[in-house]
């Protein structure tokens, strides 16, 4: 849940670009549509994970599960983990604020908005990253349509949460929780940027210690805050399993081929078909409804942060 560049995402890429591994048999048009997909399902399947167990037990069976579709694709690869105390520190702040925190953040939200609010509220994410890029970054320089992008993204945000009704119906808590959760990514990317980009470690080598920081800061967490289930709920498990291997794990691997075969523009438009696929996931599987104002403040959302995406062209 979380795209190539440092405005969103779910699956880091703290060295800033991606290797160049051999050219796979799948187009990656279909990649592409998978990963649109998986990450789309991601919000529903939080919520069924939910039904069954805590908020912080739903993100430590995903990050461990995530961690190890990982580990096995290192050992494939014979690759292994970062070395260095510094990278290691700097890993474990990137895994709190792109993994652990932004995680947890909407498995508790999810507690008490719907998916299809969730996977919206994700998709604010580049607006968050251009907002903060404009503050951190002074490569990173504004445009009048990146601006009036921002200016655009925040209005559709006003009316997917009905600004207007004065927020009636509106689960505050959950809903600032998957906003904040949002705005964790990009405050993660903006911290990977300054500090390992430019790594001699693989990306995979790095986002695979990444994870198993994250891990090991939910396995700490979680004991203190929720106790063992009295029993086992299949259903949510084989959807924190899913959530896991597919969202967390496999998506990774996706992305960074698609991003190393067609480049990071084309791959982070992925961004975009998600909140569509959340929504149609969450109003189908899961009996979820929608006002007339969650749709369309998505679309005024999602244009928004194209706009937020358009970059100066260079004088030739």
């Amino acid at each position: 849940m979380s795209s190539v560049t440092a405005t969103t995402t779910t699956a880091p890429d703290p060295a800033g670009s991606a290797p160049a591994p051999a050219r796979p048999r799948l187009d990656w048009r279909l990649r592409f549509a998978a990963l649109s997909l998986i990450w789309g399902f991601s919000f529903l399947l939080i919520k069924v994970g939910t039904q069954g167990y805590a908020p912080f037990q739903v993100t430590l069976g995903r990050l461990a599960f995530g961690t190890a579709v990982l580990a096995v694709a290192m050992a494939v690869r014979r690759e292994g983990l970062p070395r260095g105390v510094r990278t290691w520190m700097h890993l474990a702040v990137a895994g709190f604020l792109l993994n652990a925190l932004p995680f947890s953040l909407f498995a508790f939200a999810e507690l008490t908005i719907p998916s299809t609010l969730a996977g919206i509220c994700n998709a604010t994410s580049p607006l968050w990253g251009m907002a903060l890029s404009l503050v951190a970054l002074r490569e990173d320089r504004p445009t009048r349509v990146r601006v009036a992008g921002l200016g655009f993204g925040f209005l559709g945000v006003l009316t997917v949460l009905g600004a207007w009704q004065g927020f009636q119906g509106l689960d505050a808590r959950g809903t600032t929780l998957a906003l904040l959760a949002s705005l964790s990514y990009p405050v993660g990317w903006i911290y990977v940027r300054r500090t390992l980009a430019g790594s001699s470690h693989s990306h995979l080598s790095l986002t695979g210690g990444q994870l198993l920081l994250a891990t090991v800061q939910l396995a700490v967490v979680t004991p203190l805050f929720t106790s063992v289930p009295s029993s086992l709920a299949v259903g949510p498990l084989l959807a924190i399993a899913a959530l896991g291997t597919l969202g967390t794990g496999l998506a990774v691997l996706v992305q960074y081929g698609i991003v190393a075969e067609v480049g990071p523009t084309t791959g982070q438009m992925v961004t975009y078909f998600v909140p569509v696929i959340a929504a149609a996931a969450g109003i189908l599987l899961l009996g979820e409804t929608l006002t007339w104002s969650t749709p369309v403040g998505a679309a005024v959302v999602l244009a928004g942060a194209a706009l937020t995406q358009v970059r100066p062209r260079r004088a030739e």
